[in-house]
């Protein structure tokens, strides 16, 4: 099977749904839910008999790559969706009543499509080795979460936080375009790997053009990815968003972020001169990520907010491999891990969060309240999602730090490593608050019966198996990265 067609089902199977949503109305809007879930899942399958030598001489072969790592990580987004979408068909009874219609589910069958369509750009974009495509998916990404940033239109937050979104996201386009059009002038090409192979060649007069133009696509990203000094959205878009969409950009777009990131930098590191450049650059926004990150963290009593800067410590730590992508093979491996563990340590506190959230009416962490006595079950997925966040031993995210540190040991960065060790500690201050308040904090009273639901409580299991297997047997997540 050829592997561009899989964005092509995925892209038919976006339009086929908003078809159906458009002409059979009255349809109950968790069917579109479970076929979009279905026909990821079955697209997730095909991964596995793709053969990348069907590209070979075909047009599309120069900008588009089907290598391991872009194969990895368009099953990272296929999974990464599926979750979004169980989400997203538990978040209904919230969407209804922030959503103008004159019949019931009116408006919510876009909510439960639009991340297909979404899921086909990231798709393209962790493929992409030409920057016309990076461009194209980017924004093809980027417009699609602007909608659903803003999807609950009657919330004020929700409003605040897409209009924050779109400002500074049409500003990162700007750069990223500016950045593209100094870097082609400079070289005369778009393609990463015609980039890199005139760059030796290039007149020594061209470098200070090309350093700028490298810059810009670097502030562009590190917006993407939630870098300092460009984090400053996250935690009002964050609190504002829907939930499912909070868990979409913590996880899917921070992923892709960091893939085209790397495709990027080994490109221009066949300049020993802006590879030196590069690395102290790299090294600065990690220590910088890091700290403010986990600093601003700690104060934190909302629970999307704890979150949205943790995500930001999180880039942190995957930073610091980035800045030590000399060591490719080794760097690129321990960011795929951690990914991995972010992604499942990530999804299940959020659907914990939305669980919670949707039963009492607020996300600050008082809500978490005696939740342990109130329901073991998401208590207990709770803990340990949190556990897991922090570091502790035999988790996934311990592992994760453990082998980003390993990286940045091999290339030299102690510096780094002993802000990423002081800022382990302070994670363990701000997760484990959370674990205090349901277990230690006693429980309110007259609060409703927390249900969840069949796909959600599956879910919660598979991701804690991940947590758990991944944390002392990580072989499955690197043999399909070497497939």
């Amino acid at each position: 099977m050829n592997p561009i067609y899989l964005e092509a089902i995925v892209v038919c199977l976006g339009i086929a749904l908003l078809m159906v949503e458009s002409f059979v109305p009255r349809l109950s809007k968790w069917v579109l839910g479970v076929a979009g879930i279905a026909g990821l899942a079955v697209t997730f399958v095909l991964t596995f008999f793709v053969d990348p030598e069907a590209m070979a001489g075909t047009h599309y072969a120069a900008f588009y790559s089907a290598g391991p790592t872009a194969m990895f990580f368009k099953q990272f987004m296929l999974l990464t969706t599926i979750l979004v979408i169980v989400m997203s068909i538990d978040y209904e009874a919230v969407l209804e009543k922030c959503i103008p219609g004159t019949r019931k589910g009116a408006g919510v069958g876009e909510f439960l499509t639009l991340p297909v369509l979404t899921c086909a750009g990231l798709m393209w974009l962790v493929s992409a080795t030409d920057f016309i495509l990076i461009f194209v998916s980017l924004e093809l990404v980027t417009i699609s979460l602007y909608v659903l940033v803003t999807y609950m239109r009657k919330s004020p937050t929700c409003l605040e936080a897409g209009t924050k979104y779109l400002i500074l996201g049409a500003l990162s386009t700007g750069f990223i375009v500016y950045g593209i059009t100094w870097i082609f002038g400079m070289t005369g090409q778009t393609n990463l790997a015609a980039i890199s192979a005139v760059l030796p060649e290039m007149p020594r007069e061209n470098l200070t053009g090309l350093i700028f133009g490298v810059a810009l696509v670097l502030v562009s990203l590190g917006f993407k990815v939630a870098a300092v000094p460009f984090q400053f959205w996250i935690p009002d878009v964050y609190q504002g968003a829907p939930t499912p969409v909070t868990a979409f950009l913590s996880v899917g777009s921070k992923a892709a972020g960091f893939v085209v990131l790397l495709r990027v930098l080994q490109t221009f590191y066949v300049l020993p001169v802006l590879e030196e450049k590069l690395v102290t650059v790299l090294s600065v926004l990690a220590g910088a990520t890091l700290i403010y990150g986990n600093l601003a963290a700690l104060p934190q009593k909302n629970m999307k907010r704890l979150l949205a800067y943790s995500s930001i410590g999180h880039a942190g730590y995957l930073f610091m491999a980035v800045a030590s992508v000399g060591l490719a093979l080794m760097a690129s491996r321990a960011i795929a891990f951690y990914l991995v563990a972010y992604l499942a340590m990530t999804f299940l506190a959020f659907m914990v969060l939305l669980v919670v959230a949707k039963t009492i009416g607020g996300d600050d962490i008082s809500h978490f309240n005696g939740l342990g006595r109130r329901s073991p079950w998401l208590a207990g997925a709770m803990l340990v999602s949190m556990l897991s966040l922090a570091g502790i031993p035999f988790t996934a995210g311990f592992l994760g730090k453990f082998l980003i540190f390993q990286v940045a040991l091999a290339a030299g960065h102690f510096w780094l490593i002993g802000i990423g060790v002081v800022t382990v500690a302070c994670g363990f201050y701000y997760y484990l608050q959370v674990v205090r308040a349901m277990y230690w904090q006693p429980s309110p009273e007259d609060v409703p019966e927390i249900v969840v639901s069949v796909p959600m409580r599956i879910s919660m299991a598979v991701l804690a198996a991940m947590i758990f297997v991944f944390g002392v047997f990580p072989q499955p997540v690197f043999s399909l990265l070497n497939r």
